[in-house]
């Protein structure tokens, strides 16, 4: 666990709010999930291998995630007809994948979590809880898959 991801978000602060375009074309706005909790699962880019297997660990939890009154987001700067694309192709069909494209990567930078030199965010989750406060973030070597056995811990662990 992190106290803060790259000095920039502290642990115990509100999450920055945004609205992003999903892969069914719709907008999603953090602050309407406010009630539940929400995992905000950051890739680098879509189509690549570590990528798609992370989003669809999303994807085959998603009754788990709903028991625990946790929606989760699969979040990358990818625009979002490549999203909706990607999400066909590997049959993502429940889970929810924002595009953080225009502006680029503009939410990965207000999360600090933006590779400047690369122009893509670094691999995070991120567990926000029903007030809207971020209490709990990990940041993942590129090549590695967030384990998602942890991340179901942690929010079981919240509500103790």
């Amino acid at each position: 666990m992190l106290n803060a991801i790259n000095n920039s978000i502290n642990i115990g602060e509100m999450a920055p709010d945004f609205t992003l375009q999903d892969n069914h074309n719709q907008f999603v706005h953090l602050k309407d999930y406010r009630g539940k909790k929400v995992l905000l699962s950051w890739h680098p880019i879509a189509w690549t291998g570590v990528c798609t297997d992370q989003m669809r660990s999303l994807e085959v939890n998603f009754d788990e995630f709903q028991t625990l009154n946790v929606v989760a987001f699969g979040l990358s700067v990818d625009p979002s007809a490549s999203k909706k694309a990607w999400a066909d192709v590997l049959c993502i069909n429940n889970t929810r994948l924002l595009s953080d494209f225009w502006p680029h990567g503009l939410v990965a930078q207000d999360y600090g979590i933006f590779m400047e030199e690369f122009g893509v965010s670094q691999r995070v989750n991120i567990i926000i809880d029903e007030t809207g406060i971020i209490r709990w973030a990990k940041v993942y070597p590129l090549h590695q898959l967030p384990d998602i056995s942890e991340v179901f811990q942690v929010i079981k662990d919240m509500d103790k």
